[in-house]
């Protein structure tokens, strides 16, 4: 067998190899040292971006007494992010915007508090905030923005219509963000877009070219023997509550359901030549504005009385239709919000669960519940 000779490693090269032993396992100490520092951070919730940042600023220790923040996170993110303000950020709600940090900044270089701050931005879109900052700084925002669904935009029509009529604030907040401060028909937003919880009035319209989502033809045996359409949701509640109600000794019937665009006009032009401009200003709904448009309205009449306000088949709708989906839309208490005169026929139908709500506090309109939930 042939011997191993002993390599022996000179002295020169055995100091360097001992050096770079040395720094490597230094490198892999402090590696395991920095995972385990940003591992603390992460664990909360931040970021790795925002947890490395934290560290090399010397600010871990104040950020894991505050703990998860969403704030702090976006903050220590944002290349607007400014030392000085460090402990408001933490204080503030975060809220999912484009410039939130440097729409911070701004607000508190203008001398609003954090309390202010969280009112402001929480109240409003990036660039509701982001406009908003622009005007001067503003005294009592809690006066309005105690309100939940109140909106930045909207501060001075909040403040001249409370101005002009001195009512209760979250009566001023439902009426300007209904655009009840506006004459009817100006300034209208545009609704394209089918859903059992779309909101038409003369604020609110829809195009000539707008029809609902699955219209149905609707049976003779629940119309006055005219042909008559309906949004399929819509039909098969009504035939459910229809069953219901005869099956009890009421006897319902639908005297109009579907409008047209073109059929609107037809009917405006009718009353029009009829019974003159003031009328029609009055009781009639300008084409797109009608809720027969959309699908989801019907006139409900009875088979028994003439007068539908005075049948037997109203006081058990009044009290049964919010089961079945139906509201009862154009209530006389409400006739400065709705924009339409009481009528004792016309249903509408929202689905079982916001009907329920509406029935169950005491038949709030649509527009203060659009408003309340659903206007985002």
């Amino acid at each position: 067998m042939r011997k191993v000779k002993n390599v022996k490693i000179k002295p020169k090269f055995a100091f360097i190899l001992k050096i770079f032993a040395f720094v490597l396992c230094f490198l892999i100490g402090l590696f395991i040292f920095y995972n385990r520092q940003i591992s603390q951070l992460t664990d909360l919730k931040y970021s790795r971006e925002a947890s490395r940042r934290i560290l090399f600023s010397k600010n871990k220790d104040y950020v894991l007494s505050i703990g998860e923040n969403k704030t702090l996170n976006a903050a220590f993110e944002s290349k607007d992010f400014n030392t000085k303000y460090l402990e408001n950020y933490s204080k503030i709600n975060f809220v999912s915007h484009k410039d939130l940090i440097k729409n911070i900044n701004s607000l508190l270089d203008k001398g609003y508090s954090n309390s202010d701050i969280n009112l402001i931005i929480t109240h409003g879109t990036n660039n509701d905030v982001v406009e908003f900052i622009k005007r001067d700084k503003v005294k009592y925002l809690e006066e309005f923005y105690s309100i939940e669904y109140a909106k930045i935009k909207n501060y001075d029509r909040y403040v001249a219509l409370s101005d002009e009529t001195g009512d209760n604030v979250e009566d001023i907040v439902i009426m300007v963000n209904l655009d009840l401060d506006k004459d009817d028909y100006t300034d209208t937003v545009n609704v394209n877009k089918f859903s059992i919880d779309m909101l038409v009035n003369k604020h609110r319209g829809l195009s000539d070219k707008f029809v609902p989502d699955d219209l149905v033809d609707i049976d003779k045996k629940y119309t006055n023997d005219e042909k008559l359409k309906i949004s399929r949701i819509a039909l098969n509640s009504f035939i459910k509550m229809y069953n219901v109600a005869e099956s009890e000794g009421y006897n319902l019937v639908i005297n109009s359901a579907y409008r047209s665009y073109d059929e609107q006009v037809e009917l405006t032009n009718l009353y029009l030549k009829s019974y003159g401009q003031s009328y029609v200003d009055k009781y009639v709904a300008k084409p797109g504005f009608s809720e027969h448009q959309t699908g989801l309205a019907f006139d409900i009449g009875s088979k028994n009385s003439r007068v539908f306000a005075n049948s037997k088949e109203y006081q058990w709708l009044k009290e049964n239709a919010y089961k079945y989906g139906f509201i009862y839309r154009f209530d006389s208490r409400y006739e400065d919000i709705t924009g339409f005169r009481h009528e004792a026929w016309h249903y509408r139908y929202v689905g079982r669960n916001i009907a329920k709500y509406i029935y169950e506090h005491n038949n709030m309109s649509l527009e203060e519940y659009y408003v309340r939930f659903l206007d985002k």
